[in-house]
């Protein structure tokens, strides 16, 4: 699902990017570790911001991402192209990378999430591709919206969001329980539950 236009204001916008990299990737990296070298995937990149940051922060040596939206593809494009022969991207659906980049089971070292599968109405379904995707091993960084922050009158007005079957905290790592993805301790709510970071790895 795209997001309209408050929300894509809010994801280009210097606070968001501000807290992407202040705290949130801090705060993953602390969870589950840098990625030197690794093969990554990133689904719904947006604007390529976070993209930058796995390269940056978490040391991947190479990034597919993807995203729904042909114009933040585009952007995205003008924003990495420094990182030249590092990074491909491709306008797709975060529940077929094999779509997208051809990624065969076990693909990646790494994918991550800076909060789209909640705009994704068959979201186990990104779920149980970011499972396929990775190596044994490999690890699944996420930052996700939940259901409590969805349901909050701010939301509601601002944000278009699919409205059924929305996931809580709990939920989501259930379902990433159920496609051999483990987490263990190494997960995070923030403000009453709206928010949930991680870092889960394949069995």
């Amino acid at each position: 699902m795209l997001m309209n236009r408050a929300e894509t204001l809010l994801v280009n916008s210097p606070p968001r990017r501000w807290l992407q990299r202040v705290y949130e990737a801090p705060l993953l990296a602390r969870l589950g570790g840098r990625t030197p070298g690794a093969h990554v995937a990133e689904i719904g990149c947006g604007s390529g911001y976070g993209t930058r940051l796995i390269l940056d922060v978490f040391g991947a040596a190479t990034v597919d991402a993807v995203d729904l939206d042909p114009a933040m593809i585009e952007r995205a494009r003008r924003r990495l192209a420094r990182y030249d022969g590092r990074v491909r991207l491709a306008v797709g659906d975060a529940t077929d990378l094999r779509a997208a980049f051809d990624a065969d089971d076990g693909t990646y070292d790494a994918v991550f999430d800076f909060g789209i599968i909640h705009h994704i109405p068959n979201w186990r379904d990104a779920v149980a591709e970011v499972a396929r995707v990775l190596k044994p091993g490999g690890r699944f960084y996420f930052e996700e919206v939940t259901a409590t922050a969805l349901a909050r009158p701010t939301y509601r007005a601002l944000f278009d969001h699919p409205a059924k079957d929305r996931f809580l905290a709990g939920e989501f790592l259930a379902e990433l329980s159920r496609h051999g993805l483990e987490f263990g301790e190494q997960w995070r709510t923030r403000i009453g539950g709206d928010y949930l970071l991680g870092v889960a790895e394949r069995g």
